[in-house]
């Protein structure tokens, strides 16, 4: 059976058992989701089929399981406690939230209304608390992507293997964002997994790895069963790059109810 709509899909990943709403038996919590029998067995291989080629099937790689708690300073310096943001619209109609690129003719997705504040930085990361204390100076936050800490610990695995360029670090683990708005199922949410390599390079070399590890990453998929005449490149334009970006490649995947 294939799904033609959002609705289908959610409702098929349901039934098979796949993918629930997490806490669903209380109402739900927006944005989360359980993996179910099926579905933790299909992540499971997909996890082991991606370790497997960077880690197994190289010699070029070394693997990483990194703290979700993260120290505050990690991200200062990483730009994330200035730039990790979206822009956040109140409707004052209906008091409810805004992502701005979810509002439409300025009306409130919600109620119609146009009486909108202006969008202002809304910081995507989770703080929690870390001790016994609660005094708003022992925080951490969890981790927003799995990359900070492949960096924090270049030089832990440079000590330790006896690397040199070019080689890369790899971890899979939970990542956390405070998303505004979470839609789309599964592909928009606070809490999910990421499967991450982070590959260093001699200077002057970046374009030509580049483009390998594009080309590696779609025969991977096609490895994985995926049919290449589904999946399309976008080149992320230049003011759409995040902040340490030289060039980003997205490879999008065209579902029944779209990329």
């Amino acid at each position: 059976m294939t799904a033609h709509t959002m609705d289908d899909l959610v409702a098929l990943c349901k039934r098979r058992g796949f993918i629930f709403q997490s806490n669903e038996i209380y109402g739900g919590f927006q944005g989360l989701y359980d993996y179910g029998p099926l579905g933790v067995e299909l992540k499971n291989n997909l996890k082991h089929a991606w370790w497997s080629s960077m880690i197994y099937d190289r010699d070029d790689i070394e693997g990483l399981d990194a703290s979700i708690l993260t120290h505050p300073d990690v991200l200062i310096h990483s730009g994330h406690e200035n730039t990790f943001t979206d822009p956040l619209v109140d409707c004052k109609t209906c008091k409810s939230r805004w992502k701005s690129d979810t509002i439409l003719d300025n009306k409130c997705p919600g109620c119609g209304s146009s009486d909108l504040t202006e969008p202002r930085p809304f910081n995507l990361m989770f703080k929690t608390n870390v001790g016994p204390v609660e005094d708003g100076d022992n925080f951490a936050y969890l981790r927003p992507e799995t990359a900070q800490q492949i960096f924090t610990n270049f030089k832990n695995i440079l000590d330790s293997t006896a690397r040199s360029l070019p080689f890369g670090i790899a971890q899979i683990g939970k990542a956390f964002r405070n998303e505004i708005t979470p839609r789309n199922f599964i592909f928009r949410v606070r809490e999910f997994e990421q499967m991450e390599l982070e590959y260093f390079v001699k200077p002057g070399s970046d374009d030509k790895w580049h483009k390998e590890w594009v080309d590696n990453r779609i025969n991977w998929w096609v490895e994985q069963g995926i049919p290449k005449d589904k999946l399309q490149i976008l080149n992320v334009p230049d003011n759409d790059l995040a902040h340490y970006s030289k060039a980003t490649v997205d490879l999008m995947y065209e579902f029944p109810h779209g990329l």
